[in-house]
């Protein structure tokens, strides 16, 4: 299970970088469209959710310590608030959908807690991949007295 963890956790890591990069392209698309975040929005409304739920469960599933498997829940928490900032970034526009002040300032809480999801996720990937090491059993001295089966 541990190994699992390790592969989930690098999963969700690589889905979190590939999320910036659709985020780059929905912004430099042009013209901009309803649709220029689309493949952002699938990303982070379902494969995203999905791998963070996974990495919970298989952490727990590791036997994790509570501190790894807490960290390893952490990210649902901020996955979950990505679209509410994003919406209410989006309803913080004047009457003729022009951006605010507001709005801009609550759409750069959106690209914040998605850097410190990020964060959160190479922290529970560094604790997965130590997990998944394999520690040396200790070797203890055997002390014989001479003459006795050892």
């Amino acid at each position: 299970m541990r190994k699992a963890f390790v592969i989930i956790s690098a999963l969700l890591l690589v889905a979190f970088a590939v999320q910036f990069v659709l985020a780059a392209v929905g912004g430099f698309t042009r013209p901009a469209g309803d649709d220029a975040y689309a493949l952002h929005s699938v990303n982070g409304m379902a494969v995203i959710p999905t791998l963070t739920v996974l990495t919970a469960v298989f952490a727990a599933l590791a036997k994790a310590p509570g501190r790894v498997v807490g960290l390893a829940i952490l990210p649902i928490g901020l996955v979950v608030l990505q679209p509410l900032i994003a919406m209410l970034a989006e309803a913080s526009t004047d009457a003729s959908g022009v951006s605010t002040p507001l709005g801009l300032t609550i759409g750069g809480l959106h690209a914040l807690n998605g850097i410190i999801a990020v964060h959160v996720v190479v922290g529970v990937h560094r604790a997965a991949r130590q997990l998944s090491v394999p520690v040396p059993a200790v070797t203890a001295r055997l002390v014989t007295r001479e003459g006795e089966p050892a």
